[in-house]
């Protein structure tokens, strides 16, 4: 029997309409799985680097971000505060940042940073875990507890005291200096936190 002009080209549409919807779902099924192969946004905050814009930050400011479920302070610091830091190391208990695993050892330096003029820490006391506050050099809650204060971080849940560049006064609760966390810059106005300057995360 022979086949009508008009019956091949129902065909030929049904089949092209079929593949056309077939590849749509295809499309559509996709979609879910692509997406699962994306870190979701708890594997993110757990340990994903964070990007940071400094471009706005002025000397004697601070800037906190979250990374891996910390928060994490920028300091920018004057150049006072800089000069105030070697003053300081009578008083600490680990002056030149010893304890390696407190600092990448790009920030084993004076300044504890890759640019002395911003200090980046993890703000979280190193004694349990409270989070201490900044108190400038001029703030008069400095004089409270210590009579020659150059501006720092105070724990006020067990009193530890940290200089400006994360460094713990001697004879307090905490035992080591604060945590610098891996870091690097982008650019003059950007920090990546998480990933140090050799690349590694």
């Amino acid at each position: 029997m022979t086949e009508g002009i008009d019956d091949k080209g129902k065909r030929r549409f049904l089949i092209a309409a079929t593949s056309v919807v077939g590849a749509v779902g295809a499309g559509f099924a996709a979609v879910p799985f692509v997406m699962s192969l994306k870190p979701s946004a708890k594997a993110h905050a757990a340990g994903a680097p964070v990007e940071a814009d400094i471009s706005k930050l002025k000397p004697g400011e601070k800037l906190t971000i979250e990374w891996r479920g910390k928060p994490v302070w920028i300091v920018r610091r004057t150049e006072k505060n800089l000069a105030d830091l070697p003053t300081l190391d009578a008083k600490l208990t680990d002056p030149n940042s010893d304890v390696v695993e407190q600092q990448p050892g790009y920030a084993k330096n004076p300044s504890r940073a890759i640019k002395p003029e911003y200090l980046v820490v993890i703000g979280i006391c190193t004694h349990l875990g409270c989070s201490p506050t900044h108190v400038k050099a001029d703030d008069p809650a400095g004089a409270a507890f210590d009579d020659d204060w150059k501006g720092g971080f105070f724990c006020p849940c067990h009193g530890s005291k940290f200089d400006l560049a994360g460094r713990i006064y001697s004879g307090l609760p905490a035992p080591t200096n604060l945590v610098i966390p891996p870091h690097t810059y982008i650019n003059d106005s950007r920090i990546l936190i998480g990933v140090d300057q050799e690349g590694a995360a």
